[in-house]
């Protein structure tokens, strides 16, 4: 029976286990069960893009996330299937009353990769670690970390404010306290977060883990990023030939979950989607992620084990008001107006996608059904625009042509068709492709290059904090909004509140005034993402939130 916790948010709808093959729940042979599901072999993945590194604390994309997950944990984690919270490398939490202090029964017996013990006092090496992180370019690149705790020890990096981290004690082996400086209604969905998964701190130690260089637009990482990463996941690290496009995974043999089935997994990166459906039907990967819409019902009808996710997620064309012109509200409103979204939804869109009006799905806390809309209405757009002076705006438009998203199946068509909405009202548009990790994140999320980016989320957990807060809680240079302190103040009060009701209220009454007040970007869908995998792959579990874990997949022979 899990600890006593704090409420966080409505429940997303009853998400049933979406697993495939009749071998789902089988248990590996070599556990001593002789079920159907077959043990052994090499399970081939394509991966949609480069990671950026293999460093938890250092990433916030799913591909960068796809493989950290097969060989990290976290305190907390998801049911499978589902966005249900359940014991990770703790059994059980609790809390204080203020919800401040919380305490984490850690499981025993558990080693990371390298042989050592996972233990309290690791748990506190690593959030110690993260809070003392040196040097603006490590900073900048713990995203999730500043979007949970605000801020550093000392805080080196554009955008760090205030931590509400104040301290970790290890009461004995098994027992880890974690103490803020105030409650968030991020907890506990956020110590479920990849981000925050427990290395070994050894390997941190040993492989300068904290070593992070930028040179210009580029960042550096360490040895322990790059080369040995070491968790206590189903799969250890085996490589990533670069050449060749893989990532090597390894079996776990001593995981203290269940063990996975095959003996390795490679994550083939592959990051033409036209190729990688080749690849699937040619039978050299075994499962895809993210299929181009118009193809789901043609796999599905080939034989393919085609699963739809719920849409747990955003698309959204972001704002930077580092352009004068974009600080005007007017020029954000026409930009809205100027977007016929439905015709995205229905010409661009997988099946049961629908248009955005808020940054969060109407499943969590806080949803707003009566915000402002923006319907399609090219002509207020271009009198909207002419009365701010913008006539004849330029814009810069980036977008990554080379990766595809859940929330963003094909980036060159959706720029596409924006595009020729925004000409259509009168605005030039420049499009900038760039590539996904190395170019398009670091220019739009680092250094504020541009004028216009899509981008999106994908839920990690079901609070209107880690959509609204995640993207708008702090100032970002992804939306130049640092003058837009009144949005912050707001946010955060909505995220402190700690009645349902109150919490409820606020988070609504955030959602009216981005809409109407503040609109820092224009949502445009909700997408349901869909995974593929070959007819002789059982024991797939599908997730929500996207957060696969592969330890119970295997081939039939």
């Amino acid at each position: 029976m899990q600890a006593r916790r704090l409420k966080t948010a409505v429940a997303i709808a009853a998400v049933a286990a979406l697993a495939v093959g009749a071998a789902g729940c089988a248990k590996s042979e070599r556990d001593g069960d002789s079920g159907e599901a077959k043990t052994g072999g090499t399970f081939i993945f394509a991966g949609a893009g480069d990671p950026k590194n293999f460093d938890p604390i250092f990433n916030d994309d799913g591909e960068s996330f796809r493989p950290v997950r097969q060989m990290f944990d976290t305190l907390v984690t998801h049911k499978p299937g589902t966005a249900d919270l359940q014991g990770g490398l703790a059994e059980t939490w609790e809390h204080d009353p203020e919800g401040k202090v919380w305490t984490f029964k850690l499981r025993q017996g558990v080693k990371f990769h390298d042989g050592t013990p996972f233990n309290a006092a690791a748990v506190c090496f690593n959030f110690d670690r993260w809070y003392n992180m040196k040097g603006a370019a490590a900073q900048s690149q713990m995203i999730y970390y500043m979007d949970t705790f605000g801020g550093f020890a000392k805080n080196e990096a554009e955008g760090a404010g205030e931590s509400i981290y104040n301290k970790c004690e290890a009461k004995d082996d098994g027992t880890a306290v974690l103490t803020l400086n105030k409650y968030k209604g991020a907890f506990p969905g956020a110590f479920a977060l990849t981000s925050l998964s427990i290395a070994s701190p050894e390997a941190l130690k040993k492989y300068d883990a904290n070593t992070v260089t930028q040179n210009g637009d580029s960042f550096s990482y360490s040895a322990f990023a790059n080369e040995h990463p070491v968790g206590t996941g189903p799969f250890t690290f085996g490589g990533w030939d670069k050449a060749k496009n893989e990532i090597t995974l390894n079996r776990n043999p001593d995981y203290y979950g269940e063990k996975a089935k095959v003996d390795k997994m490679i994550i083939k990166i592959i990051k033409d989607e036209s190729t990688r459906k080749q690849e699937l039907r040619a039978g050299t990967v075994q499962g895809i992620d993210f299929p181009a819409p118009a193809d789901r019902k043609a796999l599905e009808g080939e034989g393919f084990q085609v699963v739809n996710r719920p849409a747990f997620n955003i698309l959204y064309l972001g704002l930077n008001q580092k352009n004068p012109k974009l600080k005007d509200l007017r020029v954000r409103q026409a930009i809205a107006y100027a977007l016929n979204r439905q015709q995205l939804v229905q010409t661009k869109g997988p099946g049961g996608a629908k248009v955005a009006d808020e940054f969060q799905p109407d499943t969590v806390l806080g949803y707003a059904p009566d915000v402002q809309k923006y319907e399609y209405n090219p002509d207020k757009a271009k009198q909207l625009l002419k009365d701010a002076g913008a006539e004849g705006l330029t814009l810069n438009f980036y977008y990554p042509p080379d990766v595809t998203r859940p929330y963003m199946p094909n980036p060159q068509e959706i720029f596409t068709v924006l595009a020729n909405d925004l000409q259509a009202v009168g605005i030039k548009v420049n499009g900038v492709p760039r590539p996904w990790n190395g170019g398009f994140k670091d220019d739009v999320q680092q250094f504020g290059k541009h004028d216009l980016h899509i981008l999106g989320w994908t839920g990690d957990y079901n609070d209107p904090g880690n959509f609204v807060g995640t993207f708008f809680g702090r100032a970002k240079a992804e939306f130049g909004d640092q003058s837009m302190t009144e949005m912050f103040d707001a946010i955060a009060k909505a995220d402190g509140t700690v009645d349902d009701a109150g919490k409820k209220a606020a988070w609504e009454q955030v959602n009216r005034d981005i809409a109407a007040k503040w609109l820092p970007a224009v949502p445009l869908w909700h997408a349901p993402p869909a995974i593929v995998v070959t007819k002789d792959v059982k024991g797939l579990v599908a997730s929500p939130l996207t957060d696969e874990r592969f330890n119970t997949v295997s081939i039939s022979k």
